[in-house]
């Protein structure tokens, strides 16, 4: 592995925010990038010769136009980007609001699972380059994060990896251990023949104080997103020399287009495979699923949706929301406190606000949330999981979405107190509820970015494609918002076709991009 060198020359980073056009109205083959022009002449043979009537009428059909049919009728569904517009092939199904199109999900099937029956070639852990150990930091779905990484750079070392520590996070006060969360005999043995993991620092090691608070056992200058070779060229002699060596901090530390495709192969082996909640979370899990799927008397569809509206949420975003002036003025104290040097004398905020909102990196309000869900079909039955922390504004910001669509519930609905309550002990286990209750979800509304969202819709694709997970387009939304003469209709239809797209279908990873959205290109082969 330390021999490995591996180019990243993959372009740039394209943007995911189709246009509302969609493409050619009215001619279904122009979306597709699997049409093929059959006749690159004209009316001229291949060699440029005129064709002869009589000629074409004796011969047999044309070889290259029947491997251009199968070949289109074989190959896999695939949307790619034309700049910012991504076209999907045109499909017969009718559209549904609750899955994405059948043949749209057959294409494709997960092969990052490890090899059956295969010859491990690791060396014992006492022959390894040394022991590397990373304090997992942020919330749950960063450490998880993290530890995909953490496994992905041992690999690149030939390293022992210590068990990561889940270090406390100063803004959930959660003292969670990975034992707590994640079922470690599954973790090591699911990974046995990729990397060394062992449980504990080895006994040799006596002073275990001294790891993340010693300058000698620490390496605190790894770029983000570094790649593969900055680790074989400045910490890999490191590790050699201390035998055992912390890396600190380690968030984002791993970069994707500059690593080897089957490091990346292996982050989506410990996130889609190895990473696995206890059985007890995955047990409460299901049957909040299962109350979800039941709530109407019959079987139904649900939608899980995660709302970002916290008020440190709202805060940071530095963007202007409907309130009192009196609200308005309380926001600018608490950002002014929490962010002041971005606060500054507050002179600038309002045009910021107003930019960030066009470009879409403004939270989607409830309320708005309500009438794309209700422009995109969803009737007011619809029953709706919502995965979120305390919304500021509380009911009064919360009507709107509930007036529109009432069957709104949350774990605490779900389920009894003395249900929760072993679940309460650790903030991490709440979010693996909600986390798990989302990805089984029949659709997967996210409203703003994050690791949470992220990670659900890269497991939706990777477990298929079938399961919609909607991403809306704020910045294309906003302007339909401001926009005071728009109709109802014209909005639905704005609405429909800006995210026809945008449902967790089949596309290519995109260059200078993380995997954990979608992990298509190195995760997933053709069916």
């Amino acid at each position: 592995m330390a021999e490995l060198r591996h180019s990243s020359s993959l372009g740039s980073r394209s943007s995911n925010s189709p246009l509302r056009a969609g493409g050619a109205a009215g001619d279904e083959d122009s979306s597709s990038p699997h049409v093929h022009d059959h006749s690159p002449n004209g009316g001229d043979d291949e060699d440029g010769r005129p064709r002869h009537p009589s000629r074409d009428r004796d011969r047999p059909i044309c070889l290259i136009s029947v491997y251009g049919i199968v070949n289109h009728l074989n190959a896999p569904y695939l949307c790619k980007k034309d700049g910012i517009v991504l076209n999907c092939p045109h499909v017969k199904e009718s559209p549904s609001p609750w899955q994405n199109p059948l043949s749209a999900t057959t294409s494709w099937k997960p092969c990052a699972e490890r090899r059956i029956g295969g010859i491990s070639d690791l060396p014992p852990e006492n022959e390894t380059n040394g022991y590397v150990f990373i304090h997992a930091e942020g919330g749950l779905n960063q450490q998880r994060i993290a530890i995909c990484n953490a496994v992905a750079v041992a690999k690149i070392m030939n390293a022992t990896l210590i068990l990561p520590v889940l270090k406390q996070d100063q803004i959930w006060k959660d003292t969670t251990k990975f034992e707590d969360i994640f079922d470690v005999d599954h973790f090591i043995d699911y990974l046995k023949d990729d990397v060394r993991i062992v449980r504990d620092i080895p006994d040799w090691f006596t002073d275990k104080a001294e790891l993340f608070s010693s300058i000698r056992r620490t390496v605190k200058n790894i770029p983000k997103y570094a790649a593969a070779q900055f680790y074989i060229d400045n910490v890999l002699p490191r590790i050699k020399e201390k035998k055992i060596m912390a890396l600190k901090p380690f968030v984002d530390r791993l970069g994707y287009d500059n690593v080897p495709q089957e490091i990346n192969r292996l982050r989506c082996r410990v996130n889609y495979h190895a990473l696995k909640f206890l059985p007890e979370i995955e047990l409460m899990a299901d049957s909040l699923v299962s109350r979800m799927r039941n709530r109407t008397g019959n079987p139904n569809p649900y939608m899980a949706l995660h709302l970002r509206f916290e008020k440190g949420m709202v805060g940071l975003s530095f963007c202007d929301f409907v309130g009192t002036r009196e609200e308005k003025a309380r926001m600018a104290e608490y950002r002014q406190k929490e962010w002041p040097r971005r606060f500054k004398n507050g002179s600038h905020l309002w045009q910021l606000a107003l930019q960030k909102r066009k470009e879409g990196r403004c939270p989607l309000e409830p309320g708005e949330v309500a009438v794309i869900l209700r422009a995109m079909g969803y009737p007011k039955e619809t029953q709706i999981y919502v995965a979120s922390g305390q919304v500021y504004g509380g009911q009064n910001r919360m009507a709107p979405l509930r007036n529109m669509f009432p069957n709104l519930v949350t774990k605490e609905d779900l389920a009894g107190k003395e249900e929760l309550t072993s679940f309460r002990k650790h903030v991490t286990s709440l979010a693996a509820l909600d986390f798990l209750v989302c990805l089984k979800s029949d659709v997967f509304v996210m409203t703003h970015g994050g690791n949470f969202a992220k990670l659900i819709i890269g497991a939706r694709r990777y477990m298929g494609h079938r399961q919609k997970s909607i991403k809306p387009d704020k910045g294309l939304m906003s302007k339909s918002f401001g926009d005071p003469y728009m109709g109802w209709a014209t909005f639905v239809e704005d609405v429909v076709v800006t995210h026809q797209t945008r449902t967790g279908l089949p596309e290519e990873t995109f260059p200078n991009y993380d995997l954990w959205e979608n992990p298509l290109t190195p995760c997933m082969c053709k069916a």
